[in-house]
């Protein structure tokens, strides 16, 4: 017969027993599994490389060149085409005609392992990289479609062309107001539709419908507006603190509440009034607390050309691509072609200059997520990637 005591024992024993096996699972096993998933640093990297619209030269691609390597290395999220070097002051860049164009794309799209954003400034009149010179639709400027009814018929015609050459952006239409017709990059180039926001919203509608009829991603801009400036954002910063009109800001919000905005190319101007320190680009007044939380726009925020003069006169490359992410911005435009010297190596530097600000905490994890996930998304929606 067992006695007392040794049952006291076997139960004090049993209990020391299933407290160790607790406290090793609890340290062991529970514990390990709570821990985060560390992303590795080259998951991080192809993350941000999506976040990078890149320019280059090169007419066509192949498995030396420069663009082939960025694709491979950077794994960019998409590229832009130009017709004209403005660093070299020459021609061709990268188009040089119809069936080179197309090629070109074909190959771009074949060495990338995640489909690329092709993108083209395709607006028609003076701002079109696809010239009727070099055997492509002649295309008026957006004054001229509503001057003469047809802004239907000519975007329609511009969408059918831009699909069959399988790019699938087009960095149009502008909805800036033409608040000021000797604005010597909106008004006096004929870019906006009208100083109306109703016959902008109604014809930049027609515009972005005929776009996605073809699968074709359109991005309105220059967000908050440029129509009212005095000055080129090309050459400098652009101060619109006094000449501003929130009218400016209803296309948008327009847009945005018929479901037809994708994609918002911001502004290089700056109106102390909202943000007396930065621009809109790199301004989250303008970016979260307006186009965000006030508009409601919940796309993706393309920045424009950060090498344009307004950015490079007045900021650092790697203070301006941390100041536009954390404002916002979920893809950095790199153009290359601007008046300075171009840099081979510039997609490199932004990939390094966001990577190097994640692990020193200037630039959230949370915000590399936050873009690549809509980044990915608009691929999915357009059929770009499945």
């Amino acid at each position: 017969m067992i006695s007392f005591k040794k049952i006291i024992i076997f139960i004090f024993i049993f209990l020391v027993v299933l407290f160790a096996l607790f406290f090793l699972y609890d340290k062991f096993f529970v514990k390990e599994q709570q821990l985060p998933i560390l992303e590795s640093d080259e998951e991080l990297k192809n993350k941000i490389g999506q976040m990078l619209l890149i320019g280059f030269r090169g007419t066509d691609v192949k498995e030396d060149s420069e663009i082939f390597n960025i694709i491979k290395d950077i794994k960019v999220g998409g590229v832009v085409l130009f017709d004209y070097d403005i660093p070299s002051n020459s021609f061709p860049r990268n188009i040089v005609d119809y069936n080179q164009t197309k090629k070109l794309i074909f190959d771009l799209q074949k060495y990338s392992e995640t489909p690329l954003f092709i993108a083209v400034d395709a607006e028609g009149g003076k701002v079109n990289r696809l010239k009727s010179d070099y055997g492509f639709y002649n295309i008026v400027s957006a004054k001229e479609m509503v001057e003469k009814n047809i802004t239907d018929e000519q975007s329609k015609k511009l969408a059918e062309q831009l699909s069959d050459l399988r790019f699938n952006i087009n960095l149009a239409p502008v909805v800036d107001l033409n608040i000021n017709p000797k604005n010597p990059i909106i008004g006096a180039l004929g870019r906006s539709f009208s100083d109306d926001e109703q016959v902008v919203t109604n014809n930049a509608e027609i515009f972005i419908k005929n776009h996605i009829e073809k699968n074709i991603i359109t991005v309105e801009k220059h967000f908050p507006g440029h129509g009212s400036s005095t000055s080129d954002s090309h050459l400098g910063l652009v101060d619109v603190t006094d000449v501003f009109n929130e009218q400016e800001f209803l296309p948008y919000k327009k847009l945005n509440d018929k479901n037809l905005l994708d994609a918002v190319m911001t502004a290089h101007t700056i109106n102390k009034n909202i943000d007396k320190d930065y621009p809109a680009s790199l301004s989250s007044n303008f970016l979260q607390n307006i186009l965000r939380d006030q508009i409601g726009f919940d796309g993706v925020i393309i920045s424009d050309d950060m090498q344009m003069g307004a950015i490079s006169k007045n900021f650092n490359f790697e203070e301006s691509i941390i100041l536009a992410i954390n404002a916002g911005t979920d893809i950095i435009s790199l153009m290359n072609n601007s008046s300075d010297n171009y840099d081979s190596q510039m997609a490199y530097k932004a990939r390094d200059i966001i990577f190097q600000a994640v692990k020193d905490g200037k630039i959230s994890k949370a915000k590399i997520e936050n873009s690549y996930n809509k980044i990915i998304e608009l691929k999915r929606k357009y059929k770009i990637l499945d």
